[in-house]
């Protein structure tokens, strides 16, 4: 083949060989425009109304014979070979090729050889080309370029020459037309006096639009002969077809267009399809790990982003296995792929990295109270998961404890300093208010005798008091039961021991490539530091709790108010988790002005005054019920943290510490509990309404309502004491420690001090003046012979059975014996009771000695002479109708107190009678019998009170009249016993329905009818043997108390 025919194919294919394997795979697009500008011009597609001139123009080719087209698809008059200027050969490009230098793989390299390329070098064009010519051939060569040159241009002058009368026609021609299109025939305006400026008329109306120009109505018009004009104004003539055109192209191009290009898209489509194929991996990747995010499907999201990994790993590897090489296009367009992929990928893991951060260091995602048991951990720990598989350079497990322990401070020092805040203002609140009446306060003891202090709803106090009450408990559960922080801090000490064990990690990923592995593993220092830290969470709580009972109430509480400085809640995406934690915060609110507080408690020298834990007015049993809860709460408290081992392992004083804790809380509340006490067993007796009790008739409440207060404070004050419910706790034993004997003598103290003043409350009430009503109706209240049995009657209730019970019950809650005072105490009730008896039977008493003394020393009473006495005096009905009246009272209001009313009264009368006999000096037959009659008819009458005293006064005042006589009327006596037995006898019968009040109850026939009459019998046979010692009476029942002193003696 000759070397001009393989030259010619060679450029024709554009191909560097006849002897190719494959065509080579560039040269597949043959089209004369660029990728890059078919792209272009199909994404400015529609955008144009000229778009349809405008791609003509642009596909216009160069049709210069020889001429080439660049790679861009822009043609140009650059020929692809040529013969050498200076004429040594008719081809430079095979003579190039011939010395070795590639120009048909470079055309800008064989431009530059080219005398038809504006990149021609003269320079490099010499020294290739004709680099071993001699001078002398370059000279030659220099002759035959000066020839060529002027040939070229004697051919220009002669084709001037030839044509010179065609250019001026064409010239004139020309110039007519631009006249005739610019003027429309008509001749140019004269030109203005004052030259217009050039450069100012072509920047004037230069906005002309294609479709008619800007028609502004304040404008003029333009004159349709100059719409075909070669002016501005109507685009130089064409603007009457341009706009036509434009429309009917735009028209056709959109009728056309999809069909003519549909070809071409379908082979872009065929290669999108092709490539999404084979790449469909890299493609799906990132809107898949998108979705999992959305979904928050984890395991989606892991398998997802792990082989987004994977690819961009063996994208990597591509790279390095390349080196300094020329990579193919399907390993760029892999690598670029990759590149593209995991750029999106980890923009999107990056993002969703630092959300959970967020939220694994966030305040509101540890809070408790709005999440269910359980859920809190296992949302830690997901997110934990989740980073491990992920892959952090920061360990998650480490920032989220410290995160937690940050969370754990300030949730406790906001909650103490809030709850503190509420409970003072409370205080305050219920401080500046007036006093209770003791009527108030006795109104709430007085409940106690209808409900149990366990019930649900206690009214055994005011409400603001049990509100109070209530603020206080509820923050320390808030501190210190297991559902609140206390409980917090243990399940966050187990959950880092687990970590430190190495047990929560067992469950824990790897990661990708284990490349979380380090992070499953605390070091040392972080355990120390952790230990460290729940060491201090501890003394937190501590301290709080300790300086709440301990310390007085808060002065200033502005300081508590102010709000706290604004800190950041959760991580910005710029920080690190652990400069996030440091800052991370917990703020409570309070709503409270800090202009608009209550003023500080006034000072009254009340004792609650020192102590913040004790609500102002108070009473004792409120304080003993809310107390118990609070210590066993505080015992329950201290016992748990103990069993934290950096705490119960670690420093010997941490224990001592919370000993310290419990017994410093027990003495100061069982001192506020003693004050509040003392106070209300003053106030006890303000208990007292005289009403009935319902199970007995003859006390009033006040006797269960006394003991039910009691039980109830011996009942709270033993848990205090010995915080019995916080015991079961394993080790409480070694936390709390049985009381010190000082608070132990304290109670005792207080116990018996209590028993006393109510005692003496209780005498106060019987003895107190009430006002006489207008009316005759009285009530009990305002009967004080009612009063006094009442109170007589309800004192022997608490000799009999409450003393004993209460003493019983301090015994055995405290494990002391009450042995001096008992004793004490029941000389003190017999002191009281004494007094009472006194107090009631006094006017009694005063009543039968002026009644008896009257009637002895009557000049009447002494029987006419010579005469038998047939009735007794009227005295003696006089005193005993007295005694019926007493006995109609005592019966009525305290039924077990008649016997002993009645009892003690019979030997009053009989030591009045003693004492009126005394008054005459000697006594003859009649007055012997008449006195005889006289004794001897009330002690038959009220035989059923007769006591062993009352019998020794009866034998004394028959002593006393037979000292009183001479032996004739002691001989005349005894022939009159008979008729006397039967005086008596009729007497008795006459009188039986007035006194039958006296009488035994009959339980049984016989004994009691027989008992007087024998009594009666031997009183006068005793005076018959002439033995007036012998009246005395020999059926005597000791029915009641023996009062056998005298009224000064008692």
């Amino acid at each position: 083949m000759a070397a001009d025919t393989e030259r010619t194919i060679l450029d024709f294919y554009q191909v560097s060989s006849l002897n190719l394997v494959e065509w080579p795979a560039e040269k597949d697009n043959n089209s004369d425009v660029s990728d890059d500008e078919t792209a272009k011009q199909k994404a400015n597609r529609r955008k144009s109304r000229f778009q349809a001139l405008e791609r003509v123009v642009s596909n216009r080719s160069s049709v210069v014979p020889g001429s080439e087209t660049s790679a861009s698809g822009v043609g140009n008059l650059v020929q692809r070979d040529e013969p050498d200027p200076l004429g040594t050969t008719d081809s430079v490009v095979r003579t190039l090729k011939q010395m070795g230098v590639p120009l048909q793989d470079d055309s800008k390299l064989r431009n530059r050889f080219l005398l038809s390329s504006t990149t021609f070098s003269p320079a490099l064009f010499l020294s290739q080309v004709h680099a071993t010519d001699s001078t002398e051939a370059l000279l030659n060569g220099l002759e035959v370029l000066n020839q060529s040159i002027d040939q070229k241009s004697a051919s220009l002058k002669v084709l001037v020459e030839s044509n010179f009368e065609r250019f001026v026609r064409a010239k004139a021609t020309i110039d007519n037309v631009y006249k005739e299109m610019k003027y429309r025939g008509a001749e140019p305006a004269a030109p203005r006096a004052r030259a217009h400026s050039r450069h100012a008329s072509r920047n004037s109306f230069q906005s002309t639009s294609a479709a008619g120009g800007l028609a502004n109505s304040m404008g003029p018009t333009i004159d349709p002969r100059k719409k075909n004009a070669l002016i501005r104004e109507s685009e130089y003539g064409v603007m009457g077809v341009k706009a036509p055109l434009l429309d009917v192209s735009a028209k056709a191009e959109d009728f056309w267009g999809p069909a003519l290009g549909g070809r071409e898209k379908e082979e872009h489509l065929k290669t999108v399809g092709s490539s999404l194929d084979t790449y469909k991996d890299y493609v799906e990747i990132s809107a898949a790990l998108a979705e999992s995010i959305k979904r928050k499907d984890h395991e989606s999201l892991v398998e997802e982003y792990n082989r987004a990994r994977r690819f961009a790993d063996e994208a990597k590897q591509i790279a390095q296995n390349i080196g300094s090489g020329e990579p193919t296009e399907a390993q760029l367009y892999k690598i670029l792929l990759a590149a593209r992929m995991w750029h999106d990928v980890d923009e999107q893991i990056q993002l969703l990295k630092r959300d959970m951060w967020r939220r694994l260091v966030s305040p509101q995602a540890m809070a408790k109270s709005d999440a269910t048991p359980g859920q809190a951990h296992d949302q830690h720990m997901d997110l934990i998961t989740l980073l491990l598989e992920l892959g952090v350079e920061e360990n998650p497990i480490w920032a989220w404890l410290q995160s937690r322990v940050a969370y754990l401070k300030s949730r406790i020092q906001s909650t103490a300093e809030k709850s503190k805040v509420e409970i003072e203002v409370l205080r305050r609140r219920l401080a500046n208010v007036e006093k209770p009446s003791p009527q108030s306060i006795a109104s709430n003891l007085r409940g106690l005798g209808r409900q149990s202090i366990e019930s649900k709803t206690p009214t055994f106090d005011s409400a603001e008091v049990l509100d109070v009450w209530e603020t206080i408990v509820a923050f320390m559960n808030n501190l210190m039961s297991p559902q609140g922080i206390l409980g917090e801090v243990v399940e966050f000490w187990q959950t880092v021991q687990g970590f430190m064990d190495g047990n929560t990690q067992r469950t824990l990923p790897l990661g990708y490539k284990g490349e979380s592995q380090g992070h499953h593993r605390l070091t040392q220092q972080s355990s120390q530091e952790l230990q460290r830290a729940t060491v201090e969470l501890v003394d937190m709580i501590r301290e709080h709790v300790l300086s709440f009972f301990t310390g007085p109430p808060p002065e200033d509480l502005s300081a508590l108010v102010s709000p706290l400085p604004s800190t950041p809640n959760t991580p910005s995406p710029s920080t690190t988790p652990g400069s996030a934690i440091q800052a991370t915060t917990l703020q409570v609110p309070i709503n409270l002005d800090p202009n608009n507080l209550p003023p500080p408690s006034p000072k009254r020298g009340e004792a609650w005054e020192k102590f913040a834990f004790w609500p102002p007015w108070s009473n004792s049993i409120s304080g003993a019920h809310y107390l118990a809860k609070m210590l066993t709460l505080v015992g329950s408290g201290a016992s748990d943290m103990a069993s934290l081992a950096p705490v119960g392992k670690g420093d010997p004083s941490e224990l001592e510490q919370l000993r310290s804790l419990v017994n410093a809380t027990r003495e100061r509340c069982v001192t506020a509990l003693c004050a509040a006490w003392n106070r209300d067993s003053e106030n006890i007796k303000y208990v007292e309404d005289w009403n009935r009790s319902p199970t007995r008739k003859d006390v009033t409440k006040m006797p269960a309502s006394f003991a039910a207060f009691e039980r109830a404070l011996l009942s709270g004050m033993q848990k205090i004491l010995y915080v019995s419910e916080a015991m079961t706790k394993p080790g409480a034993e070694d936390i709390v420690l049985p009381p010190a004997t000082k608070l132990l003598q304290m109670v005792r103290s207080q116990y018996v001090t209590t028993l006393y003043k109510a005692l003496h409350g209780m005498v106060e009430n019987a003895e107190l003046p009430i006002k006489k009503p207008d009316d005759d109706w009285t009530t009990d209240a305002n009967d004080f012979n009612v009063r006094m049995l009442l109170t007589l009657s309800n004192l022997q209730a608490l000799r009999s059975e409450v003393v004993p019970n209460l003493n019983t019950q301090f015994e055995n809650a405290f494990s002391v014996k009450l042995t001096d005072e008992t004793k004490t105490i029941r000389d003190v009730l017999g002191q009281i009771d004494a007094r009472l008896f006194q107090s009631y039977t006094r006017p009694s008493i005063e009543s039968l000695r002026r009644i008896v003394r009257a009637g002895v020393t009557a000049s009447d009473w002494p029987p006419p002479s010579g005469q038998k006495p047939r009735e007794v005096k009227p005295y003696i009905y006089e005193a005993l109708l007295d005694l019926v009246l007493v006995h109609t009272q005592v019966s009525t209001t305290a039924a077990s107190l008649t016997s002993q009313v009645l009892s003690f009264l019979l030997e009053q009368t009989s030591r009045e009678l003693l004492e009126a006999f005394k008054t005459r000096a000697r006594y003859d037959l009649g007055m012997l019998m008449q006195a005889t009659l006289d004794v001897e008819f009330v002690a038959q009458t009220l035989n059923h009170y007769t006591t062993d005293r009352a019998s020794e006064l009866q034998s004394a005042v028959y002593q006393e009249l037979d000292s009183r006589t001479d032996n004739d009327a002691r001989t005349r006596l005894q022939a009159e016993l008979p008729e006397m037995r039967a005086v008596l006898k009729r007497l008795r019968e006459a009188s039986k329905s007035e006194f039958a009040c006296f009488r035994k109850p009959k339980k049984t026939t016989g004994p009691a009818a027989t008992a007087g009459s024998s009594a009666g019998s031997a009183a006068m046979l005793a005076a018959q043997v002439g033995d007036m010692s012998g009246l005395e009476r020999t059926d005597t029942r000791d029915t009641g108390r023996s009062y056998g002193t005298t009224g000064s003696e008692r």
